[in-house]
């Protein structure tokens, strides 16, 4: 895919500090990283979205995730990890990628970092949840 930077990356275009290279996809190192040791897993495909993803795919791609949650955890002596992805909204590479991110507490990262809101009561919770189950 012309333009996408992790494409590039996959593709040995552009240069990046590999954890993993393997058929369930690629983990390097982010280059803005939250913590160092903050590393993104891509699909080896051009993927923007995790709804894009095919369903035969999860099992190694999510493998892939999990196992560098280990190793993130294992290798730097980090507390635990921090898995994230973003879908479109807030998603700075239009590519498929996850963040497995190095914590230990009192790192001074807390929470989420959009606002939160509330139900108006249960109604409206039972509502939305509804709306979600219906689309599954």
């Amino acid at each position: 895919m012309g333009g996408c930077v992790f494409c590039d990356i996959i593709e040995g275009a552009t240069t990046a500090f590999r954890v993993v290279d393997e058929a369930a996809g690629v983990a390097f190192l982010d280059t803005r990283p939250v913590f160092k040791g903050h590393v993104l897993v891509v699909p080896r495909t051009h993927l923007v979205t995790l709804t894009d993803l095919p369903p035969e795919s999860l099992a190694g791609y999510f493998g892939l995730v999990r196992r560098l949650a280990i190793a993130v955890e294992t290798g730097l002596g980090a507390g635990g990890t921090f898995v994230a992805m973003n879908n479109k909204v807030s998603q700075s590479v239009a590519h498929l990628h996850t963040h497995v991110v190095p914590r230990t507490r009192g790192d001074g990262l807390r929470g989420f970092f959009w606002p939160r809101t509330r139900y108006a009561d249960d109604a409206e919770a039972g509502t939305y949840a509804a709306r979600i189950a219906a689309a599954l």
